[in-house]
């Protein structure tokens, strides 16, 4: 009777697939953000609640995947990379998802909506954080060129210039960041203490969906020069 290899199952012929399945989860788990807050600015909670259920689903999912990727990945052939750097890699893309996970934790729990003056800011600050997450998994998309070339070439061209519009994308939140943090400072005195804590909060944990992107995309690109 024949029977099926799982570890041959989740690698295939490429040891690239799996960590691209990886950042597929990854991606999908940070862009249910966005109807979540919708939902929540909407005043409702059962969607939320049923979004951030999804979210904390997808994190788990890519957590498992994590972990099966490291468990076997170390056995197999060479590769034109170390293996301790995909591994960095792939460590580095599942903490975009734990940090949208992060994120769906505090909203639900505490019911957040940003305060009406800066709720425009803060959608445009949201958005350009998942544009990043969305940036960043079209990089990894390119690994499997990246393979076949053996990380030079025009391939290895295409992917540093998709590396510096994410370092761009990166370089917006900030500057989105800081604007926020600026309204804020304004809207302190009319609002209790512990409200203000959890807003900056929330900005400091959106944040860090576009900082472990773009560190994704450092680690991408110190495999090409590597």
């Amino acid at each position: 009777m024949r029977t099926t290899n799982p570890i041959a199952a989740l690698f295939g012929k490429s040891p690239i697939r799996p960590i691209q399945e990886h950042m597929g989860l990854v991606a999908e788990c940070a862009a249910k953000l966005e109807p979540l807050i919708e939902a929540l600015e909407a005043g409702d909670w059962d969607r939320g609640s049923a979004l951030k259920n999804e979210i904390f689903t997808l994190e788990s999912e890519a957590d498992d995947l994590k972990n099966e990727i490291r468990s076997h990945l170390p056995r197999f052939m060479m590769l034109p990379v170390d293996r301790r750097d995909l591994l960095d890699l792939l460590g580095t893309q599942d903490d975009i998802a734990d940090a949208a996970q992060d994120v769906a934790g505090l909203l639900t729990v505490r019911r957040m909506t940003v305060p009406d003056s800066l709720a425009e800011k803060f959608r445009a600050f949201v958005a350009r954080n998942l544009a990043a997450a969305r940036q960043c998994h079209g990089v990894i998309n390119e690994l499997d060129e990246l393979l076949a070339t053996s990380f030079r070439g025009r391939s290895a061209d295409k992917v540093i210039e998709m590396v510096d519009e994410l370092a761009g994308i990166e370089s917006e939140t900030d500057v989105l960041a800081m604007e926020l943090a600026a309204g804020l400072f304004e809207l302190e005195s009319s609002l209790d203490p512990l409200s203000v804590f959890f807003y900056y909060e929330l900005f400091h944990m959106i944040g860090k969906i576009a900082d472990q992107a773009e560190n994704v995309g450092d680690r991408v690109r110190l495999l090409i020069s590597g």
